[in-house]
């Protein structure tokens, strides 16, 4: 049975920019296969569920193919079934809502306690 890499097979369907990014995210523990925490070590096969924590939301996916290499968007529906829920999905649609910054003209450039609070909105 053929096996690749966690953050090998994360980048090439591009649920990840870079290698490096998705090894960062095993690492962080943002990553799952079969309900446990992964090392970016962690080999896949056809068949896993892996659940990704990512921009607030909790992203399940399943791998139906194995691919070495980075596939274009178009294909990545071959390589993986996405199974997350609707409401995980509504949930980052709100969650873009909420983050918009409103500023109002002429105010001038944002005090130091208000970039915080604009980065912690960014970052949850």
């Amino acid at each position: 049975m053929e096996t690749i890499r966690i953050d090998k097979w994360l980048w090439a369907v591009r649920l990840y920019r870079t290698r490096s990014q998705a090894s960062e995210a095993c690492r962080g523990g943002k990553v799952k296969l079969e309900g446990q925490n992964t090392k970016p070590s962690r080999e896949v096969k056809v068949n896993d569920i892996i659940e990704v924590q990512q921009k607030g939301i909790l992203k399940t996916v399943k791998v139906l193919k194995i691919h070495k290499n980075r596939v274009g968007a178009k294909l990545v529906p071959d390589l993986m079934e996405d199974l997350t829920s609707v409401e995980e999905y509504e949930k980052l649609e709100m969650i873009n809502k909420l983050n918009i910054e409103q500023r109002d003209r002429g105010t001038g450039r944002p005090t130091k306690k208000d970039r915080r609070t604009i980065t912690k909105l960014k970052d949850y």
